[in-house]
């Protein structure tokens, strides 16, 4: 299972004033536990989500479809609950990305279907997006940034739920001039708030699109673009006393953080040191860029005094004494393994810290610069001026520098002998788009093609441009058959351009780093 987090504000990240009376005046809507749709019996909802709008007009996919529905139905009909809302919450699909694993074991079990393949989790997926579209259940929205099934949730949105509403923002798009990816994504984004909110396009408030912000730093998905809350003020959909973008008070945009909030994420309980860590930090703010400002924070904030604290609760001051400085010196030499390297067995709890030097220099230089501004300045830093617990034989640079060289060395034999899988797979993956693109060009819309062991049906668009489209006749899935043929040839392009040239990064070849991707992707 992968657990999902639900959407809280970023921890370090303080709002103003103003954006909080903003974000008080314009809250989120509730999710909501009943409505009408979710209520209705296994034959209703069978009888809504096969008349119009919802079948497709080809009947194989339709036929996949109804399948699919009737399939996700079974499952969820053996949970408990008197809605299918609550029968979504109690099988626990809201809180897991990979949600079709416990479907598939479950019809299984039941002798609904003979056996696990691919084409079953994609029937799901299908059957999952019309419960969604048809407002039957309603997931949640860190759920569907996170989840990959079911797919193009915004295209079948704009077909059953609101073509109104999304023509207006794809129209809102282009009158503001965003490229085709910019609106894309950006209608994705819409559409996950219809999904988990219910309603239509102009339904959504302004807190709706704070949530989903905030729900986007929390999870795997990453931050996400706020592009969409522009479009949606565009198309007319929020009060004319909405803020025009969500710059000033989403926390994941609001620019550099202070010394003070830099600072205050690792609540540091002595509040004299507190406040000297935030007057080094002004100090040091005009003379260094603003990655360096957040190294200082982490490693002074977190690394050296939070870690005092946490060993020798009531410490006040930066005068060490010999046991206490040697403990620290001691610790900083390793950190906590990831989870998943502690898992296993056979790994150690902690593991050896890379940039031990860095972080010693970095103790030693704050205790010299108190030092010195001492003299310039008694009454504000002499009280905190103390013997440094750093000499100059501990900061091991040398040996750092070897045992870091090592490391690379042995990442590029480890990953050198599969350079050929990938340089391959690259030119696999050139061919087989170029192809597909091509037997598309040469087939006419609605028509069947095969090309590079896939079989598709070119698009039939209402308004064609010069992108090919097709899609999967099982799933109608829709696929950017350009953007593939593209993507393809400039990947396989970087990696031989690299490959051949031999050019370095950071010290090791960059082909060693293409090996290195290439095996986090493929496992």
């Amino acid at each position: 299972m992968t657990p999902l987090t639900p959407p809280a504000l970023v921890p370090g990240r303080r709002l103003s004033a103003e954006a909080s009376a903003l974000r008080e005046r314009f809250p989120p809507r509730p999710a909501g536990g009943s409505w009408e749709a979710t209520g209705h019996d296994r034959a209703a909802v069978l009888r809504r989500l096969l008349a119009p709008p919802f079948p497709l007009g080809n009947a194989s996919s339709q036929n996949h479809r109804k399948l699919g529905l009737a399939r996700v139905l079974d499952w969820l009909g053996a949970q408990p609950g008197a809605t299918w809302q609550e029968r979504w919450m109690a099988s626990g699909a809201d809180g897991n990305a990979d949600w079709r694993g416990p479907a598939i074991r479950w019809l299984k079990d039941s002798g609904r279907i003979p056996g696990e393949n691919k084409q079953t989790a994609a029937i799901l997926g299908s059957g999952l997006l019309q419960l969604i579209c048809g407002d039957v259940i309603r997931p949640g929205i860190c759920w569907l940034l996170a989840t990959d099934a079911p797919r193009n949730l915004a295209p079948e949105m704009a077909r059953v739920r609101d073509p109104a509403g999304f023509a207006a923002l794809t129209a809102a798009g282009k009158a503001g001039q965003a490229s085709f990816t910019t609106t894309r994504d950006a209608v994705d984004l819409v559409a996950v708030i219809v999904a988990a909110k219910g309603g239509t396009v102009g339904d959504i408030t302004v807190g709706d699109c704070l949530e989903l912000l905030e729900a986007g730093a929390r999870t795997c998905a990453g931050g996400k673009s706020p592009y969409f809350y522009q479009l949606l003020h565009a198309a007319g959909t929020f009060p004319a006393a909405a803020p025009p973008t969500v710059r000033m008070f989403h926390p994941q945009i609001q620019g550099q953080l202070t010394p003070e909030q830099l600072i205050d994420r690792y609540d540091i309980a002595c509040r004299p040191v507190r406040d000297l860590l935030v007057d080094y930090l002004r100090e040091r703010q005009p003379g260094v860029d603003y990655r360096t400002l957040m190294g200082l924070a982490y490693g002074l904030g977190l690394l050296f005094w939070k870690d005092l604290e946490n060993h020798h609760p009531g410490i006040d001051s930066l005068r060490l004494g010999p046991d206490v400085a040697a403990a620290w010196k001691q610790r900083i030499q390793t950190k906590t393994a990831r989870p998943a390297a502690a898992a296993g067995q056979a790994a150690p709890a902690t593991i050896p810290r890379s940039a031990v030097a860095g972080y010693l220099t970095m103790v030693r230089a704050f205790y010299l610069d108190i030092a010195q501004w001492a003299a310039e300045d008694p009454a504000r830093w002499g009280p905190w001026a103390a013997p440094c617990p750093i000499r100059p034989g501990d900061n091991t640079h040398r040996k750092e520098r070897s045992q870091r060289k090592s490391r690379m060395d042995q990442r590029t034999r480890e990953r050198l002998p599969v350079l050929p899988v990938l340089a391959a797979a690259a030119y696999q993956a050139r061919t087989g788009t170029a192809a597909r693109l091509q037997a598309a060009r040469a087939a006419r819309p609605g028509e069947l093609f095969t090309a590079a062991g896939q079989t598709l049906r070119r698009s039939v668009l209402v308004r064609p441009g010069t992108r090919i489209w097709a899609e999967d006749p099982g799933t109608a899935a829709r696929r950017d058959l350009t953007r593939e043929e593209d993507n393809a040839f400039w990947a396989w392009a970087a990696i031989e351009i690299l490959r051949a040239t031999g050019i370095f990064s950071r010290g090791r070849p960059v082909s060693a780093g293409l090996v290195s991707a290439f095996v986090q992707l493929t496992g």
